[in-house]
C-alpha cells in the first residue's frame, strides 16, 4: 500500500469527458482532437509499469496529440494558489494557465496509477512524491509543465502567493525547476510578477526582497525585462469578493 490517495474513480469516464468538453465548449479555437487515442496515449505512459519508475518523458505521446497553442501574453504561471488562478484565469477567458490548456485540463485535481505486470489502474492508493519522484502523477505535471513554459510567448505573468510558508517562490518547485530553464527567451517580451497576499493572511513576502528577490535576479540575470508590483488590484478584488 502506498501513502497517497487511489487512482480517482471513473478516470477514463472522466478525462475523455474533459477532453470533448475542451474542444467543444471551453476552447473550440483547437480544433478536432481524437479524445481516445488522447486517453490511451495518456493511459499507455503509466499502466502496466512500476508506478515508482514512469518518467515525464513516457507522456510525450499524449502531449503531442493533445497539444495547440497558447496565444500570447495569455501564459499565467503560479505557485501556491492553485484555485486563486483558476478562478483569475477563468478557463482561458482572461489567461490561459496550465490547467487551462488541454492536457493540464486533462488532469487536473485528478489522480492516478497503474502496477506493475497488470494492465489495470491501481484504485487503493498510489506513491506521493515523497515516496517516489517519478510517480505517474508528478512526471505528468513535469511534462506539461515543461511544455506550457516552451509554448509561452509575449508578456508572460506569474502570480505568486506572498502568504505562503517558505517563501513565495519555492525551491525546489516547478515553476523554478521545470518552467524557467524551458522559457523560449526570444519569443518573450516581458515577465510580470504578482505577489498577492492572502487577505488575512501574514505578509511573508514581497517584490524586492527575500525570495522574490531572488526570482527577480534569476530572471534578470537570464536577461529579461522584469516587472514586480505587490498586491495586484484585480487579484485582490477577486480575494475579497471570495
Amino acid at each position: 500500500k502506498w501513502k497517497g490517495e487511489g487512482t480517482t474513480r471513473n478516470l477514463e469516464n472522466i478525462v475523455i469527458g474533459r477532453c470533448y468538453d475542451y474542444i467543444r465548449i471551453v476552447n473550440p479555437a483547437v480544433g478536432e482532437k481524437n479524445c481516445s487515442q488522447i486517453w490511451e496515449a495518456f493511459k499507455n505512459a503509466f499502466i502496466n509499469k512500476d508506478p515508482c519508475n514512469i518518467l515525464p518523458k513516457d507522456y510525450e505521446l499524449f502531449i503531442n496529440l493533445s497539444l495547440h497553442t497558447i496565444p500570447p501574453n495569455k501564459s499565467l504561471f503560479w505557485e501556491n494558489n492553485q484555485l486563486l488562478v483558476n478562478s483569475f484565469a477563468d478557463r482561458g477567458r482572461r489567461y490561459m494557465s496550465v490547467g487551462d490548456t488541454l492536457f493540464g485540463f486533462f488532469g487536473d485535481f485528478l489522480n492516478w496509477c497503474g502496477q506493475a505486470d497488470s494492465p489495470g489502474l491501481d484504485y487503493e492508493s498510489c506513491p506521493t512524491t515523497k515516496e517516489c519522484e517519478n510517480n505517474a502523477v508528478e512526471s505528468f505535471w513535469r511534462m506539461a509543465s515543461i511544455t506550457y513554459a516552451q509554448h509561452s510567448s509575449g508578456v508572460i505573468h506569474v502570480l505568486l502567493n506572498g502568504s505562503a510558508e517558505g517563501g513565495a517562490y519555492p525551491q525546489p518547485g516547478f515553476f523554478a525547476d521545470y518552467e524557467i530553464p524551458n522559457l523560449q527567451k526570444d519569443k518573450i517580451s516581458q515577465i510580470v510578477i504578482w505577489v498577492v497576499d492572502d487577505i488575512e493572511g501574514p505578509d511573508i513576502d514581497s517584490c524586492g526582497i527575500h525570495s522574490v528577490k531572488i526570482l527577480e535576479t534569476r530572471l534578470k540575470t537570464l536577461g529579461y525585462d522584469v516587472i514586480c508590483t505587490d498586491n495586484n488590484k484585480s487579484v485582490m478584488f477577486l480575494l475579497c469578493l471570495d
